[in-house]
């Protein structure tokens, strides 16, 4: 929890949960993960928006929380990896990428995840090249990609 000069308390919903962070002006979204809130699920690798390990779901849509202030996210909703998950069930990509052998190191899973879920709720039927267009600012420096696309398609059909 930051104090001295500039910080203001936050509110937020974090996985479904309502709570207030206290941040700087500065604080990004992911540091406040992490750091203040113990959810490490959501990766920091690059640190300045060029990968996507850090994609979470802000009021649903995917963003780079590296790049996303937290006081920008005043009064908004934010998913991580760690809340899609529900009463013990892993959600259907996280099953999908199990599966299809979507990853390797794991950096860049979640955001990768968290692309696709999203992509999800707005298709529910999502081809190849749909799922490339969600994830083309995710990078896996392992060379997965096949492997997400079929996690991802796969995913589509689990829903169903």
């Amino acid at each position: 929890m930051l104090r001295g000069p500039g910080a203001t308390d936050v509110a937020l919903t974090v996985n479904g949960e309502h709570l207030t962070v206290r941040a700087a002006p500065r604080r990004t979204v992911l540091d406040t993960l992490r750091e203040t809130l113990g959810l490490t699920g959501t990766k920091k690798v690059c640190d300045e928006g060029t990968c996507g390990a850090c994609t979470v779901l802000v009021d649903g849509g995917p963003v780079y929380s590296c790049m996303t202030l937290a006081v920008a996210c005043e009064g908004k909703s934010i998913e991580t990896i760690e809340g899609i998950a529900k009463d013990g069930e892993l959600h259907p990509v996280q099953r999908a990428f199990i599966d299809a052998d979507a990853f390797q190191c794991g950096f860049c899973t979640p955001g990768q995840i968290m692309s696709i879920v999203a992509l999800l709720r707005e298709n529910a039927s999502p081809t190849e090249d749909d799922v490339r267009r969600a994830v083309a600012g995710n990078l896996c420096r392992c060379g997965a990609y096949p492997n997400i696309v079929k996690a991802g398609v796969s995913a589509g059909k689990r829903q169903k």
